[in-house]
């Protein structure tokens, strides 16, 4: 993944540029220790499924984008009949090394190549598991793939682990690393280098933000059910309102996202958001051109738009217009329209 980060971390004949670059970005060691050493997500899913074995004895279950294997490894130890894992990247075959050496050859079949384009051994899987969601839920995520495995292998009845997912919008206070970040720009040893701001300001940063920056309440911008949702709901406008908790000043807007296992016995849940646990999703930080001065009780009203970019779809274009109109005060009143690309 390659979105800004203020603490970075079939036949491929084929595929796109885009698409190799994607797959192989996941041939890397390291982003598969980050996503294992992430014990929010990693736990939840071990949780979800252990917890729930008498829904996974005895199925045929689909891992999509099984990356090292460890949910088809959960799903196997929790009495699976068979647990096929599917991935494009080269990690899948350190994955079946793994899986044997773990004795688990004779219940997990891991295929190398698009999901679109594999051939499973069954005919049709009754659990689809999948950890397919991105920085910003959305970006450089799978869920095309799931949805497409959805359509085309689950039985009618089937279960998706997991199957909800809401996306979060609020406003925060960053005055620091907004200057740090683009006010920087308009003074580089000497020179003027004002363009690079309105570069800067266009790429959204993935970070950790602080709770105690949150200025304002949240306001949900998009719902998904992965039962029913289709490929053309992941293009989206979503007014929102948010009201401020306090007086304070706004230089950016974030977005987290919520999971949910809700078939399981005793639904699970983590949240990626600023007051939860640390995952290696963080936060999402739009940062806006100009400052609000906002008190306590006062609303930004806004539509935040997101849509895949027309040249690489794992890329999102996303938009922001918001306005601010404080009763009594034409000074701190403020509107823009604010555009965004994840890439």
């Amino acid at each position: 993944m390659s979105t800004s980060e203020r603490n970075s971390s079939g036949s491929e004949s084929n595929l796109s540029f885009s698409e190799r670059h994607y797959f192989s970005s996941y041939d890397h060691f390291g982003i598969h220790e980050e996503m294992l050493k992430d014990e929010t997500r990693t736990l939840s899913y071990r949780n979800a499924i252990y917890q729930n074995s008498h829904m996974f004895r005895g199925k045929v279950v689909l891992d999509v984008g099984c990356g090292t294997g460890i949910l088809s490894m959960f799903a196997a130890r929790a009495g699976a009949k068979h647990v096929i894992g599917v991935d494009m990247s080269t990690i899948i075959d350190m994955a079946k090394r793994i899986v044997d050496l773990n004795g688990l050859s004779d219940k997990i079949t891991l295929l190398k190549g698009k999901m679109e384009e594999v051939v499973l051994p069954f005919d049709k899987v009754d659990i689809i598991i999948s950890e397919w969601m991105g920085y910003f839920l959305l970006y450089e995520s799978m869920l095309d793939t799931v949805l497409y495995a959805r359509d085309r292998y689950l039985v009618s009845d089937g279960l998706i682990f997991p199957d909800r997912a809401t996306l979060h919008l609020a406003a925060i206070e960053d005055g620091d690393y907004k200057e740090e970040k683009i006010g920087f720009w308009s003074d580089v040893y000497g020179f003027d280098y004002s363009p690079f701001q309105e570069v800067a300001l266009r790429e959204p940063l993935v970070d950790t933000v602080d709770m105690k920056a949150v200025v304002t309440d949240s306001a949900e911008i998009l719902d998904l059910d992965l039962y029913t949702v289709q490929k053309s709901d992941l293009e989206f406008s979503k007014d929102f309102a948010i009201k401020a908790r306090r007086n304070d000043f706004v230089h950016a807007f974030i977005a987290w996202f919520d999971i949910e296992f809700s078939k399981c016995h005793k639904p699970i849940r983590f949240s990626t958001g600023p007051h939860a646990k640390y995952t290696h999703w963080k936060q999402t930080v739009f940062y806006t051109r100009d400052t609000l001065t906002i008190n306590y009780g006062e609303v930004i009203t806004g539509r935040l738009t997101n849509k895949p970019n027309d040249h690489n779809p794992r890329d999102l274009d996303i938009s922001i217009d918001y306005d601010f109109e404080p009763e009594g005060d034409e000074s701190r009143r403020s509107s823009s329209h604010c555009q965004y690309k994840m890439c």
